[in-house]
């Protein structure tokens, strides 16, 4: 694993962008069926293009990499970002794809179905990913929507940088033991880290740890939506192994984007020298006030409002 000391505390996030097109309905449909929804919403979206914009209305240095069309939707989350404040230069127009999009349907109790087209988003290849420039970097955040290979070959490269790799297992797929052992943090919910361990967790977090010690991973953040997180530290000495996280009581409205806050604000708060039971108690309180504003990005103007602990 990379040493986690290296960098000024800038941040790159390699990945996605998506223009989120959302619709709310009373319920979900069942199959086959047919419901009426609200005006059709398109805002900016994508889990490393959130995660991004996160960190940086939270205030860290933000630099995203990653690759939209040459179209309209594209031209909209290039300027979204740069409104949040995040550093595009890293973000390049595909003439060949479309822009990515995720079509989104939230029901009256503010939960989500997502359904992701990777556009552009597709094209990165193992061989651009190793030129992502990470001198500097203190933290490079990644997750799943972009091909595997260029997630291998950038978390390869930071490990010889010595930039601290989060790793955000989503969307899930079976990934190979370098990319484990290459992640300095790892982020999953439960039912991801239940399908990397093969296992029900069932609240054995302790075993839990062992097993993803064992798989290469000593630090892990489990996220349990409005019930906390929990935090499982093989480098921590015990009890502060397995460390619950509490999550504020809020009435969600929209929970699109909440996980990518949360991955945000610890990727800002590891930037600038916090512990990761420290991140993980910002991240969930960033988390829950996402939830209270329609939308993902659109909703982080929140964090604006965070109280003090």
């Amino acid at each position: 694993m990379s040493g986690g000391d290296a960098g000024t505390g800038e941040i790159v996030v390699f990945g996605s962008l998506n223009a989120d097109l959302t619709v709310r309905v009373e319920r979900f449909p069942e199959p086959g069926e047919t419901l009426g929804g609200s005006e059709l919403v398109t805002a900016p979206g994508g889990k490393s293009s959130n995660q991004a914009a996160a960190a940086a209305v939270l205030g860290s240095s933000v630099r995203l990499v990653g690759a939209v069309g040459d179209d309209s939707h594209g031209s909209f989350l290039l300027q979204q970002a740069r409104d949040a404040g995040v550093d595009t230069s890293g973000v390049i127009q595909d003439e060949e794809h479309a822009t990515g999009s995720a079509m989104i349907v939230v029901d009256a109790a503010g939960e989500n179905t997502i359904i992701v087209s990777p556009g552009a988003n597709g094209g990165h290849q193992a061989e651009t990913a190793r030129q992502t420039d990470l001198e500097g970097a203190a933290v490079l955040c990644l997750c799943l929507e972009v091909p595997l290979a260029a997630v291998e070959a950038v978390a390869e490269q930071a490990r010889s940088s010595g930039t601290q790799v989060i790793l955000n297992l989503s969307p899930y797929t079976s990934v190979s033991d370098s990319l484990l052992q290459a992640t300095d943090v790892l982020l999953v919910n439960q039912s991801e880290a239940e399908l990397l361990l093969d296992a029900e967790v069932d609240g054995d977090w302790s075993a839990a740890l062992e097993r993803l010690v064992d798989l290469g991973v000593e630090r892990t953040v489990v996220t349990l939506g409005a019930d906390g997180a929990v935090v499982l530290d093989g480098t921590a000495e015990a009890p502060e192994q397995v460390v619950a996280i509490d999550s504020p009581a809020v009435d969600a409205v929209d929970t699109t984007g909440c996980g990518d806050a949360f991955t945000g604000a610890v990727a800002h708060a590891l930037a600038t020298g916090s512990s990761l039971v420290e991140a993980s108690k910002l991240a969930a309180r960033v988390g829950a006030l996402a939830a209270t504003r329609e939308g993902a990005q659109s909703s982080y103007g929140a964090f604006a409002d965070l109280p003090p602990e």
